[in-house]
């Protein structure tokens, strides 16, 4: 099969290439290069299977010639991460409503199908765990620009689930929760990876507010494989999935875990919301996903322990720094 990944060259979207490839399939990786990059992509260089074509999705054109080349699209380029979404809002509102809106105009085209990528960001403030697909959606305030991601993503999915509807097209939503692993930089606030990096190099790992907040971290590589068993499950089409892994842990713990991991002598030092992000910033206690739904679907969920993920992180890290 011919498939497109928007963000190819990002960190999910350089792990699905890879399997995809290894699988039979023909890849095309569209990405701007402003979060990914061409390291990710490096071991598929020159592979008769795989072509990297730099350009954005706000380019309608190009988006709608590469789709007219495939046969599937899996849209994964967005701008992410807290801190890029606090420090440019604009940018990040827009680049994730157009692109998706170009996304989806051009798989309609031939009907083509297209995974949307979304995010545990979508649930908000929500108070009802675990958090399952059909659960009302609690947003906070407009003047906490925080919100703006979880707002474009929501209105991501009403499209898809409008296209579903209007026209047949056979899409998929996915929602992912923090999803980690090899590749994944630290630059736009992701926790893992900085800790790992300060863990190694001796400095504090910085916990924000207190600690006591709480997530599941999912290896990219199962993540990879609900995506891969999805694309094969006509059932699922015109769905919405959490795909996640479901195991709770506190910022603190997992600060702690990778200390031990890493066997560093780095302290934990907890730091004030305000003196990282700039006002308008607010954080939510708990994101517990429901995965029922996509076991019940595909026959698979996320398991991969928290110190698998943290080892791998670590092995990453480590082979980088001596190299």
């Amino acid at each position: 099969m011919r498939i497109l990944i928007t963000g190819g060259a990002g960190f999910i979207g350089s792990h699905l290439a890879e399997r995809l490839v290894s699988d039979g399939h023909s890849v095309t990786a569209l990405d701007d290069l402003s979060t990914g990059r061409r390291e990710n992509v490096a071991a598929l260089t020159g592979h008769n299977r795989f072509r990297f074509v730099e350009g954005t999705i706000l380019d309608s054109m190009l988006v709608q010639d590469l789709a007219d080349e495939a046969e599937a699209i899996f849209h994964l380029a967005a701008a992410v991460g807290v801190k890029l979404i606090m420090d440019e809002p604009s940018r990040s509102i827009l680049t994730n409503i157009n692109g998706t809106e170009n996304v989806l105009k051009a798989a309609l085209k031939d009907g083509k199908l297209t995974f949307v990528a979304s995010t545990s960001e979508v649930y908000g403030k929500a108070q009802k765990f675990p958090f399952s697909e059909d659960d009302d959606l609690t947003i906070g305030a407009t003047k906490n620009l925080r919100w703006s991601y979880a707002s474009a993503k929501q209105l991501d999915e009403f499209l898809t689930l409008a296209y579903v509807r209007e026209t047949q097209l056979p899409a998929i939503v996915l929602r992912f929760f923090n999803t980690t692993g090899p590749r994944q930089t630290g630059r736009y606030g992701m926790v893992l990876p900085n800790f790992v990096q300060s863990a190694l190099e001796g400095r504090p790992l910085m916990v924000h507010g207190t600690g006591e907040q709480s997530r599941c971290f999912g290896h990219v590589a199962d993540v990879v494989e609900a995506m891969v068993r999805l694309m094969t499950t006509p059932a699922a089409q015109g769905q919405v999935f959490n795909v996640a892994n479901d195991q709770e842990v506190t910022i603190r713990s997992l600060a702690e875990q990778v200390i031990q991991s890493t066997g560093s002598s780095s302290e934990i030092r907890l730091v004030p919301y305000e003196s990282v992000y700039p006002e308008g910033f607010e954080d939510m206690e708990r994101r517990l996903p429901d995965v029922s739904k996509l076991e019940r679907t595909i026959g698979f969920r996320p398991r991969r322990p928290l110190s698998e993920i943290i080892a791998d992180i670590v092995a990453e890290k480590r082979a980088a720094m001596a190299a």
